[in-house]
């Protein structure tokens, strides 16, 4: 995996691999910019913006070909890949996002129900809803609140239609979040 090391590096990175899609009918950019429009909604803060931006950038060094058939751990792979470029308060809630929805999916019967078909299939390849002492370490995990909001924005950032946002329009919030 090649880490990026500017923002023009990840903008590349989504212009050529963002056209992707994953089991959910939108492809990897749109999905990315609909999450993103979602929690600039929320009034969340920057940081979390911008995770729920790039919080599948792990998807875009896959191979395609392995799409929905193993879990390829996208969340550590993309929270690895983007360590040089921002600090805990971006890379932490992308890490954590795969066990948000495990969490979710333990305290919260009705969530598990609500996932879409292809969520469904990765939680499967995941490890399944969390037990009572998995979900108790994950609400103890630092940034365990941000999380549980970027995997609300991931699993509402799903829509066929179109947000009408760019990449380039979270440049100056991914900027003003750099290490």
């Amino acid at each position: 995996m090649i880490r990026p090391s500017t923002l023009d590096d990840l903008e590349q990175l989504y212009a050529t691999r963002g056209g992707s899609t994953y089991g959910e009918g939108v492809s990897q950019i749109e999905h990315a910019l609909q999450c993103a429009a979602l929690a600039e909604a929320d009034g969340a803060p920057p940081s979390l913006i911008v995770a729920a931006l790039l919080h599948d950038v792990g998807h875009l060094y896959e191979d395609e070909a392995g799409a929905l058939r193993s879990d390829e751990h996208h969340e550590l792979s993309g929270a690895e890949a983007l360590a040089g470029l921002f600090g805990p308060e971006v890379i932490q809630p992308i890490a954590l996002h795969v066990a948000a929805k495990r969490y979710l999916c333990f305290a919260e019967p009705a969530y598990l129900e609500a996932l879409s078909a292809a969520s469904k299939t990765s939680l499967a390849m995941q490890g399944g809803p969390f037990d009572a002492a998995q979900a108790a370490a994950f609400a103890r995990q630092a940034h365990g609140r941000e999380a549980l909001a970027l995997r609300r924005y991931d699993d509402a950032g799903k829509s066929e239609i179109a947000s009408g946002r760019a990449f380039a329009d979270f440049a100056p919030l991914m900027a003003g979040v750099l290490l």
